[in-house]
């Protein structure tokens, strides 16, 4: 998963406009508690960090400003999220050596500000802003050591220049391993919870898909009887004007043209059949890797070769599911002719199958075809949707009805011009005979 896409989705943004009212927050907190302090104080060299503070505050509060300005205009924000994250890093090294570089309690806010990295960046963002506050600390506290860059001896009671090196190393060490401490483990906390919100909205799209499924498979199935009984009937009539009429081409060509279209209809009446009530599954154990291979062989023998389309396997051994073996190949065979049909000229398809976590097997099919638009991601599955111009469109709602009845979820990701890739979670199950059981 890429976490560091050009292109921000709508929760970065939501946090990254957090982030700079948080700083706008900051700056008044500081601005007032320093104007507090200072009322009543003489200007004179004990109170330059007053006037240095009061600058500093001003200087965020006009950069928040210019944040919330910019940001309407930047197009790829991660650069921009990291130049902020960045100058903060500066802002809290400026505000660690007014108050006192080694003496100051101010060092906690490169965790804060390493830790809205991870909400933002993830775990390599957080890694570079945790390495950037490290550097500068450990920069400023080298320089006050050699007594290159002191403090202001007025809040410092306890300059790094005073003390042994080992208690300088000591503290350093400690406050760089509480930086990458915290941008790991936060990082680690947010890349967990973009994958639960990722799960539980592609969960949230199976519910609306399956609730659609069930309110239009409840009208269908009377209309699709009431559509077949007449064509049996209008195509019995035809043979039997065959049989009695006498043969004439013209009138021949008509009846077959008549016959074929009944027949094209009644296949089409027939699938929307099994859309609206799939067939009553005859469930048994299956061998999965054993199950897709078969299916794969006939479909390289039928369709793959024709189109110039390679198919690349890999499968992990031992997975074992509860399936009607006919389903599992119609749900297989109409992914994999999907996929084919998505390939214009040579491509290839790539299809595996490997457990997952909670006793559940993943089996993901993946080509590098002209891909599928945005707007048509949440309408692929509906009866009668398609973009083939000799397609049903009920191949995908039939896969979606099958699966449903097994509790199996079906996810799909797809961009145009790279590839479509079809997801499958099925309960795994350890067969009867297995000598582990």
């Amino acid at each position: 998963m890429n976490y560091l896409s050009a292109q921000p989705d709508t929760d970065q943004l939501g946090k990254l406009k957090g982030l700079m009212f948080f700083r706008v927050l900051f700056a008044f907190l500081l601005l007032g508690s320093t104007l507090i302090y200072g009322i009543g104080k003489s200007p004179s060299s004990e109170t330059l960090p007053f006037f240095i503070v009061l600058g500093l505050g001003s200087g965020i509060l006009l950069l928040s400003i210019c944040y919330f300005i910019i940001h309407h205009f930047v197009q790829k924000s991660v650069p921009f999220i990291y130049i902020q994250l960045g100058i903060d890093t500066c802002i809290v090294t400026g505000i660690i050596f007014i108050t006192g570089s080694y003496a100051s309690v101010f060092t906690f806010m490169y965790l804060v500000v390493i830790i809205c990295s991870s909400m933002l960046l993830f775990r390599f963002g957080s890694l570079v802003i945790a390495t950037l506050c490290v550097l500068q600390y450990n920069a400023l506290i080298f320089l006050e050591y050699h007594n290159i860059l002191l403090p202001f001896e007025v809040v410092s009671d306890l300059p790094a220049a005073y003390l042994k090196g080992s208690y300088v190393v000591y503290k350093v060490v400690a406050i760089s391993v509480a930086c990458y401490a915290i941008a790991i483990l936060t990082s680690l906390l947010s890349e967990q919870e973009k994958k639960t919100k990722t799960e539980l909205l592609s969960l949230e799209e199976h519910v609306k898909r399956v609730e659609k499924a069930a309110a239009i498979g409840e009208m269908a199935a009377g209309l699709a009887h009431e559509i077949k009984n007449p064509l049996a009937s209008l195509s019995g009539s035809i043979q039997l004007m065959q049989e009695e009429l006498e043969y004439h081409p013209q009138h021949e060509k008509l009846m077959q043209i008549v016959l074929r279209e009944a027949d094209r209809l009644s296949n089409l009446v027939t699938d929307f059949l099994l859309f609206a009530k799939p067939k009553i599954a005859k469930v048994e154990t299956i061998q999965l890797d054993k199950a897709i291979t078969e299916v794969v062989a006939l479909f390289e023998k039928d369709i793959a070769r024709q189109r110039n389309v390679n198919i690349i396997t890999r499968f992990s051994e031992g997975l074992w599911v509860e399936m009607d073996p006919k389903h599992l190949q119609q749900v297989l065979w109409n992914l994999f002719l999907n996929a084919a049909d998505a390939i214009n000229q040579d491509g290839q398809i790539h299809i595996a199958a490997y457990p997952l976590k909670r006793a559940h097997v993943c089996i993901e099919i993946r080509d590098d075809g002209c891909g599928i638009p945005e707007a048509a991601l949440q309408t692929i599955f509906d009866p009668f949707f398609t973009t083939r111009p000799n397609g049903t469109g009920l191949g995908l709602s039939i896969v979606q009805r099958i699966l449903v009845s097994y509790n199996c979820l079906l996810d799909v990701k797809s961009k145009v011009n790279q590839g479509t890739t079809f997801t499958l979670k099925l309960e795994q199950v350890v067969p009867q005979s297995n000598p582990a059981n």
